[in-house]
């Protein structure tokens, strides 16, 4: 009886420590996770990037990914047996203090095979620099967690077919580069989680800017008021420590440059919407940056009832002639339903420039599109500090909500709304802006829509007539 009392205890006590140490199965039922952070999860994509602020949950999120894998458990995704993958640290010191210690809190001790030392004792891993970490996988092998340190340089990881690296803060190129073609063979898994603070480098260039190009890049940002564990006492502390610049990327994991981004208040993930059927009375006009050799952009606006404006439609495109230019505008709207007049003609504000008479043509360009059917206004505001003012009016979101929101397929202007920096604090550049001119135009017309009046009844009509003849016999006292 005795002994059977024991094994029972026995069994309690593995039980308890079992659930004391499995901090993955508390992350997955939740309790230690949000809503970004179940999105990175989800996501089925093989470049997956989380650009997060300090505190936001970043590393939490990569970790766990890491442990799944390697554990054949993960929750969203078709699970493999004798995964291979590498956590990549900066430096084997940030490695031990960051990225391995979150592996080894997902991993509950009765998971590890084994684990092979560079420095420390295996019995006490924590306190030393881990090589690698051999996994129980469920499916019945093993696989690897290997450790790797960008300081070790490019030559150190090479050779290896992988199914995942984890990239614990911004690599630099030749290392992230190198990792690329190690997933190749498995068809493995890039993520990252990382902070940007080294400014508008290659990931700014090829993840950010760059998913249109490569529909296996996703990418999401985290910021301090996404996680609910962190207190509110503790973000003000924060917040009175920072600048805008450094509060830009260390809480909202944005990238920011020393001059600064014009639009910081853009967020891809409340700004940009999926696409809908427009009602015709929320239909306003184009708004048209022209350009020959360099890009001409034109997007379709709309305005709701509560004055919230919609970029629903671009065109975007350089080398063309007015001609093909002026069919591509007939062309979308025709696809899209967009209003026109009774002669299927265009009504489209643009830059006044378009006014100049060149001695190629003798015509200007707003003369060009006005016989093609599109019918400019070049009376337009061109101020671009009261444009960019007004702009940012609209993507402001302190009132709870913004008034200006872009639908997903306007790529180029979403694209230059990321791209859109101050040029010494004074002027924004002068550099891919076709969009944010033509943006600027539309917007400072302060567009407004008032919802059409119910038809008045004939018996209404009398009657306010009756009353309008009455009032003026008073007046002429007969």
């Amino acid at each position: 009886m005795n002994e059977l009392l024991q094994k029972i205890k026995a069994i309690e006590r593995e039980q308890k420590f079992r659930a004391e140490h499995d901090h993955l199965s508390k992350y997955n039922a939740g309790r230690k996770r949000h809503k970004k952070q179940i999105a990175f999860h989800k996501c089925k994509k093989r470049n997956r990037w989380v650009f997060g602020g300090n505190r936001s949950g970043k590393t939490e999120c990569g970790a766990a990914e890491a442990v799944w894998m390697a554990r054949g458990t993960h929750p969203y995704r078709k699970n493999k047996p004798n995964i291979f993958g590498w956590v990549v640290s900066l430096t084997t010191q940030v490695q031990r203090d960051v990225a391995q210690k979150k592996i080894l809190h997902y991993l509950r001790p009765d998971w590890i095979e084994d684990v092979v030392m560079i420095s420390g004792r295996k019995d006490n891993p924590q306190t030393g620099v881990i090589d690698q970490i051999i996994v129980k996988n469920v499916f019945g092998g093993t696989s690897v967690i290997g450790f790797k340190s960008c300081d070790q340089g490019r030559e150190r990881f090479q050779g290896s077919s992988l199914d995942f690296v984890w990239f614990d803060e911004e690599p630099p190129q030749d290392v992230y580069e190198e990792c690329l073609m190690r997933v190749v063979d498995r068809g493995g898994d890039i993520f990252g989680t990382m902070t940007p603070l080294k400014g508008l480098t290659f990931v700014y260039n090829e993840i950010y800017l760059n998913k249109k190009n490569n529909p296996q890049i996703w990418y999401e940002f985290m910021e301090w008021a996404d996680n609910p564990y962190l207190p509110k006492k503790e973000i003000t502390l924060l917040e009175r420590t920072m600048d805008e610049t450094t509060m830009q990327s260390r809480r909202y994991g944005r990238f920011a440059a020393r001059e600064g981004l014009v639009y910081p208040e853009f967020e891809e993930s409340v700004h940009v919407i999926p696409p809908f059927s427009v009602p015709k009375d929320w239909q306003d006009t184009v708004s048209i940056d022209p350009g020959l050799k360099n890009p001409l952009s034109a997007h379709w606006y709309a305005v709701d009832y509560d004055g919230n404006v919609y970029v629903v439609a671009e065109h975007y495109a350089a080398g063309l002639d007015v001609d093909s230019h002026a069919n591509a505008l007939h062309e979308i709207s025709r696809k899209i339903g967009w209003k026109t007049d009774g002669k299927g003609r265009i009504h489209a504000l643009i830059d006044a420039a378009a006014t100049q008479r060149t001695l190629a043509s003798m015509k200007s360009v707003s003369e060009l599109f006005y016989e093609r059917g599109i019918l400019v206004n070049p009376r337009v505001n061109k101020d671009v500090f009261s444009g960019i003012a007004q702009v940012k009016a609209y993507l402001n979101r302190k009132n709870g909500l913004p008034n200006l929101y872009i639908f997903k397929n306007c790529t180029h202007m979403i694209r230059e709304m990321k791209g859109y920096f101050w040029r010494n604090g004074e002027s924004p550049e002068k550099h891919d802006d076709h969009a944010m001119d033509e943006l600027r135009y539309y917007l400072m017309t302060r567009p407004k829509n008032v919802p059409p009046q119910p038809e008045e009844s004939a018996v209404k009509r009398d009657k306010e007539k009756r009353i309008r003849a009455l009032r003026q016999r008073r007046y002429h006292g007969t």
